[in-house]
């Protein structure tokens, strides 16, 4: 009887995953006191989710195999291992073995055999159009100590200025917040996590191909335990949900095209929405949309049929909630109180689409404009990975080339106020003029004595300038005594390719560099440009 009760908590547990039911079941099934036969009447099978380059590849699931076995169950199947690192990745292992799953349980089950797709997880109920209208908008929060992703602070936009020149074809953005209180407080190294909003036409295409009213208004309510999203608000319209919750820019996953052929009644959609969902279409998939990166969205308007035979109580279960993105801090709280600067590179390319591809995030900060009325972000706070040396004797030497340079100015602002002036930075970029990035900062802490500066533009000096930097950081490392000293020369076999030479001695580092390169700058080719000032 126990026994039934916690596989029955186990399988609450799969569908509602908790750490802490997964943790008591797991105690109790390796418990020495359970008999040899206390699960004889369980037939169950086990499939495991692992990655063959980590060592112990599917231990969970090869160890509940062996337990299940000791207390007598009747496995259904052989365990499933499913590898990450196989060249059609999981769905290699799983697709077979769901296959045989369910022919073995339409055997022995056979009421089963008619079993209709799952329910959606949540259901929409559409307000009466005569109730009163609210406006559905960011809220400073009254009763929140420290922002959060379910609770992000909605920060103030105070403004957007492009660093690079109009005619350079990179464009970054310097962007400020102001985070008056929001109790937010960070260090350099610390990164700002954002959350994006689709962008308006994409919006009104989408409830264009649904049918949908963006205006309507309407609350949600789970179909089983599932909490409703606390990102959403209770009521809310259609447009705040395309808009601030789909993610309908994501490239779709396979899982995508398996659920949407369940609503497909045109038969030539069908048939590929099939290929697409099946094992054998995954490389027509991959060409379809992961090389191209196609959007959900353009997915829909290629199959008009089936999307206008969508059910919205299936939205949530069909599409994936915007991710938040992260940005490293440009500044410092003791340089610029009550705001966080970030430095952001606009994202645009090309693929055999017609219409270029944007990054989400990057293209709605670059569209935000503070001068034609108040713009608010949501925004929360994180710990980053780089941490800086609290004693003001210790150097630090910062490498940040392009927009990397961004954790490196909030911590140079940070040391500046502290008196710290054992500061060297590298800084690389394509062109003196069109993207350097925070000049005029780096020339005022110079003069001030508070800064070292190395840089190199690609696009401006011959190839040999970034081996003349590369040099000038060994002999800095060398000279601080804090790291080994690197030497980076072209490889013999491309000119392209970049190889790191350590070497145990500083002045082995310049004989290597003059020997290798044959320091063609003394027979008068390729001088060397100078790369510091």
């Amino acid at each position: 009887m126990h026994s039934q009760l916690y596989f029955e908590n186990l399988y609450l547990c799969l569908r509602h995953p908790c750490v802490l039911c997964f943790k008591n079941f797991w105690r109790f099934l390796f418990k020495k006191s359970l008999p040899v036969g206390s699960l004889s009447r369980l037939d169950c099978a086990i499939l495991g989710l692992g990655d063959s380059s980590y060592p112990k590849f599917n231990f969970v699931a090869k160890k509940l195999h062996k337990r299940l076995l000791q207390l007598g169950a009747c496995v259904l199947l052989p365990v499933g291992l499913a590898d990450d690192q196989h060249d059609l990745g999981a769905d290699a292992v799983i697709d077979p073995w769901f296959a045989s799953f369910w022919g073995k349980v339409s055997t022995l089950y056979p009421t089963l055999s008619g079993v209709i797709p799952l329910p959606p997880t949540y259901t929409f109920h559409f307000l009466d159009d005569m109730q009163e209208k609210e406006e559905v908008r960011l809220r400073i929060p009254m009763d929140q100590t420290v922002p959060s992703q379910s609770h992000p602070f909605p920060a103030r936009m105070v403004f957007n200025r492009r660093v690079t020149e109009p005619l350079h074809f990179q464009d970054v953005r310097h962007i400020e917040l102001d985070v008056t209180g929001s109790n937010i407080e960070f260090a350099a190294g610390d990164v700002v996590m954002m959350r994006p909003c689709n962008a308006p036409e994409d919006v009104q295409q989408f409830c264009q191909l649904l049918r949908l009213d963006p205006e309507t208004r309407f609350t949600l309510s789970p179909t089983d335990n599932t909490a409703v999203p606390a990102w959403l608000p209770q009521p809310c319209t259609v447009r705040h949900l395309v808009e601030s919750y789909l993610d309908i820019a994501a490239v779709p996953r396979r899982s995508f095209f398996e659920l949407l052929s369940t609503f497909a009644t045109n038969e030539l959609e069908r048939e590929k929405l099939a290929e697409f969902s099946s094992a054998a279409g995954q490389d027509e998939l991959h060409s379809y949309c992961n090389r191209p990166r196609r959007t959900v969205l353009e997915v829909l308007a290629d199959f008009p049929h089936t999307t206008a035979e969508l059910k919205v109580d299936y939205l949530l279960d069909l599409f994936p909630e915007i991710q938040p993105r992260s940005f490293s801090i440009a500044s410092s709280l003791r340089a610029h109180p009550n705001r966080i600067q970030v430095l952001v590179a606009v994202v645009r390319y090309k693929t055999k689409l017609y219409k270029p591809r944007k990054g989400l995030c990057s293209s709605w900060l670059a569209s935000l404009d503070p001068a034609q009325g108040d713009v608010y972000v949501p925004l929360w706070v994180k710990k980053g990975s780089l941490k800086f040396p609290s004693e003001k004797e210790t150097p630090v030497i910062m490498v940040g080339p392009g927009t990397g340079v961004a954790p490196f100015r909030s911590a140079l602002q940070e040391r500046t106020t502290e008196g710290k002036t054992a500061n060297v930075l590298f800084f690389g970029c394509r062109s003196e003029s069109k993207d350097f990035y925070f000049r005029s900062e780096w020339e005022e802490m110079m003069e001030a004595g508070f800064l070292t500066l190395f840089t190199a533009f690609s696009r401006d000096q011959v190839r040999n300038a970034l081996l003349l930097t590369l040099s000038s950081l060994c002999f800095c490392a060398a000279t601080l005594n804090r790291c080994q000293p690197v030497c980076a020369t072209p490889s013999k076999r491309r000119s392209s390719r970049w190889e790191v030479c350590p070497l145990r001695k500083p002045s082995r580092c310049w004989r290597q560099w003059r020997r290798r390169v044959g320091f063609r700058a003394r027979r008068g080719r390729d001088r060397p440009a100078p790369t510091t000032f």
